[in-house]
């Protein structure tokens, strides 16, 4: 199995979906140590991914002709529209990271190892723009073990790679509960900070589940 158009942009849907249900969730995590705008911010920017794919699929054939669909080509669009509609710091750290992983992968269709390597790029530029390690309390924290899961189970398939990142990026997100917060709205609460769930880390799980779901063996 690989990565087409078809499980991209499942991909997409299923994170825009899960970020929906689960507003109210992130929301109260981010008015415990942030800003509580993080479940609506988030839901706002995947509605509009939602209505660019949504774009896509409604264009003629004549106008699809010239259409780039390929993984990298949906996800840095994806990327693109988070970074102009979602506000605060959730907004250029999602973009920059769907962004930097559509630019990672070549072709029509993504095998394991590319996915891996443009997971690690995501990564890569999630960190250059937020400046946050792991243990910070940060998006990072789920990111980080989710991609290393998924290039260590690259092997095995993009099913299999894709669920062990899901498990990793859950246990990261839990994990960031009794940490202080490093960087972010949060560090400004010092010590008050521990004994939360990260907001952004637990979205992050949202969106690694969402590739699990989108790459589940049929």
């Amino acid at each position: 199995m690989e990565l087409d158009s078809a499980r991209t942009e499942a991909w997409l849907r299923a994170a825009a979906a899960a970020v929906t249900a689960q507003e109210a969730e992130l929301t109260a995590l981010d008015t415990a140590i942030g800003d509580g705008d993080h479940g609506s911010n988030l839901r706002r920017g995947f509605t509009a991914v939602l209505a660019g794919l949504d774009a896509r699929g409604a264009e003629s054939a004549e106008e699809a002709e010239g259409t780039d669909r390929s993984p990298g080509a949906l996800l840095a669009a994806a990327g693109r529209t988070l970074i102009s509609t979602v506000g605060g710091a959730s907004g250029p750290l999602y973009g920059s990271a769907l962004r930097a992983a559509g630019r990672a992968l070549p072709g029509a269709t993504v095998g394991p190892g590319e996915l891996a390597a443009a997971l690690a790029e995501a990564l890569g530029a999630v960190q250059a723009l937020g400046g946050a390690r792991p243990g910070d309390k940060t998006m990072v924290d789920a990111w980080a073990p989710a991609a290393a899961a998924f290039a260590e189970t690259a092997g095995q398939g993009l099913a299999a790679a894709s669920g062990a990142a899901a498990a990793a990026a859950e246990q990261g997100a839990r994990a960031t509960v009794p940490l202080v917060a490093r960087k972010g709205r949060a560090s400004y609460l010092g010590p008050r900070s521990a004994g939360h769930l990260d907001p952004g880390a637990a979205s992050t799980a949202l969106l690694f589940t969402a590739l699990a779901e989108a790459c589940r063996e049929p």
